[in-house]
């Protein structure tokens, strides 16, 4: 497991969840954003986005970033936190894409279902976190 991601984070990194993407911007403020992510038996973490994004631009100068992931309100306290360098790999976005969509939406409604086509016509890369620090809390 990477950079010390437990059974436990995994499984809380496995569920519907919006994480919130942060990419190292030197001098610039933090501009967190709400992303879909998948976490992968590898134990990287990976997205996928717009090939123009502000955030591809960032990661091309510094390949840090962090994805943060808390429980939604209702549930005990708890988030995880993963950082490190990230790649910007050109292949396996539209089948993450895929996954994700069925993993967040109900595909059996057909908007979603449609947007979700309209989404596939569309270049997106997928970016991959390489864990080297990973932070937690859990309310016991």
């Amino acid at each position: 497991m990477a950079a010390g991601l437990t059974p436990d984070d995994l499984e809380f990194l496995r569920s519907p969840l919006y994480g919130f993407f942060t990419v190292a911007a030197g001098s610039a403020p933090p501009q967190p954003r709400p992303v879909w992510f998948e976490v992968t038996v590898e134990g990287t973490v990976q997205l996928f986005t717009d090939p123009g994004a502000a955030k591809v631009r960032r990661l091309a100068k510094d390949s840090r970033a962090s994805l943060v992931v808390a429980a939604p309100v209702g549930e005990r306290e708890r988030w995880v936190s993963v950082a490190g360098h990230t790649t910007v790999e050109p292949d396996g976005a539209h089948e993450l894409l895929q996954r994700l969509a069925e993993r967040y939406w109900d595909l059996d409604d057909p908007v979603r279902s449609r947007e979700l086509a309209e989404m596939l016509e569309q270049n997106w890369v997928r970016i991959v976190i390489h864990p080297e620090k990973v932070a937690r809390y859990a309310m016991v």
